[in-house]
């Protein structure tokens, strides 16, 4: 694992998420490049509506998940901490089963404020949710 950074980072992304909501709706970060962050969520009954479709709510912690942990990989200092402060989501298609897929693409990095765009896609590669993720780059207390 040593020879491979991203495997490293994606072990270590994956290992910070134990006992959290994360871990809960078995979120697992899958790639990682130079200005994206991949996870994937299965569809399984504890991410759906009681009507048997992925939850709005569900994709959006999927991605405020997958954009604060990108944030936090691009920033320089270990005194300083990642917050999102303003998240929205288009939901554009219904999935009752399978899989979600997550990319978060850098939009702008700025020194105080990151802007990520995370497209959630079906099995098939569908857009399931378009979202927009502000995040603010704290020093930390």
């Amino acid at each position: 694992m040593a020879d491979n950074p991203e495997k490293r980072i994606l072990h270590l992304l994956n290992m910070s998420s134990k006992g959290t909501l994360v871990e809960h709706l078995d979120i697992v970060y899958t790639e990682v490049g130079v200005d994206y962050l991949v996870a994937t969520m299965p569809v399984t009954k504890k991410v759906l509506q009681p009507n048997g479709l992925l939850h709005g709510g569900a994709s959006v912690a999927l991605a405020e998940t997958l954009g604060g942990a990108a944030s936090h990989l691009f920033i320089e200092s270990d005194d300083s901490e990642i917050r999102g402060i303003e998240i929205s989501a288009n939901h554009l298609k219904s999935v009752k089963s399978g899989f979600v897929k997550a990319t978060a693409k850098l939009i702008n990095q700025g020194r105080t404020l990151h802007l990520w765009e995370i497209r959630i896609e079906d099995e098939d590669d569908n857009l399931v949710s378009l979202c927009k993720l502000t995040n603010i780059v704290l020093p930390k207390k």
